[in-house]
């Protein structure tokens, strides 16, 4: 089987500040929506690679202002979840989705298990081992790690309306996100979702759980709505708010996990 990607792709993911001195390393699984050229665009219009159906709109810019305001490592994944989804575990039923919302993909029906095999070997794994090298690393030297996992999500789904402008997700370490949330939650008239519009759990998330439980260090994912990171404007209010809340959350440190 012929390499998945060619030399005209872009890169897996995109590193900005890697010498950065922040605690926080910042993460962007669905930043990206390039789709492998041999794929021939999943047969997707431009109208559905425009939607939150394809990438987290707004996300980009929001990792890219939060890593300069605080000096942090970001990854940014440079792929469309609809070829396969950074923060699903390689076996759950949506790692590589067949209907998203309502859009069919009939590109992704009927995959081999050699074509799924190299979406996860090129697309997936490079940029989860380049997260682990980054933790790993500076767990050798000594140096604290906190991982901020960003995402945005659609402010209607399903035909859903959702009223928070901010989800604040955990699984089963709570430390860090409890604090963010208490901090956001003084803000008059910002709506504050506990594990809303989505909850963390093993079945359904990759990078929290893989990089922030199983190494036992704080972490926090952070769900924008997109409506709001839909301006220059916008953008820049949610980079210092969050950056803010941030580094207030982490001045009392966090005693090492029994």
């Amino acid at each position: 089987m012929n390499p998945l990607l060619e030399a005209a792709d872009p890169p897996v993911f995109r590193v900005v500040r890697p010498t950065g001195r922040s605690a926080v390393l910042l993460t962007a699984d669905h930043a990206g929506r390039a789709i492998p050229r041999r794929l021939n665009r999943l047969n997707l219009s431009d109208t559905v690679l425009d939607t939150h159906v394809a990438w987290d709109l707004g996300v980009a810019q929001l990792g890219l202002g939060l890593s300069a305001r605080l000096d942090a490592f970001l990854i940014l994944h440079n792929y469309s979840r609809l070829v396969i989804d950074a923060n699903r575990p390689p076996e759950a039923p949506d790692s590589i989705v067949c209907l998203s919302e309502h859009t069919l993909i009939p590109a992704n029906a009927d995959l081999s298990a050699d074509e799924r095999q190299q979406r996860l070997e090129e697309l997936f794994q490079p940029y989860h081992r380049r997260i682990g090298a980054e933790l790993e690393a500076r767990q050798q030297r000594a140096r604290p790690s906190v991982l901020v996992a960003l995402h945005s999500f659609t402010p209607v789904h399903a035909g859903d309306v959702r009223p928070w402008h901010v989800g604040v997700l955990h699984g089963r370490d709570g430390r860090l996100a409890g604090r963010v949330r208490e901090r956001l939650e003084r803000e008059q008239g910002l709506c504050v979702g506990n594990n809303e519009p989505y909850a963390v759990c093993d079945a359904s998330d990759y990078t929290v759980v893989v990089h922030g439980e199983h190494r036992r260090i704080p972490h926090v994912e952070l769900e924008i709505r997109q409506d709001l990171l839909a301006s220059e404007a916008g953008q820049r209010e949610w980079v210092e708010r969050l950056a803010a809340v941030l580094l207030d959350a982490l001045t009392e440190g966090f005693p090492p996990l029994p």
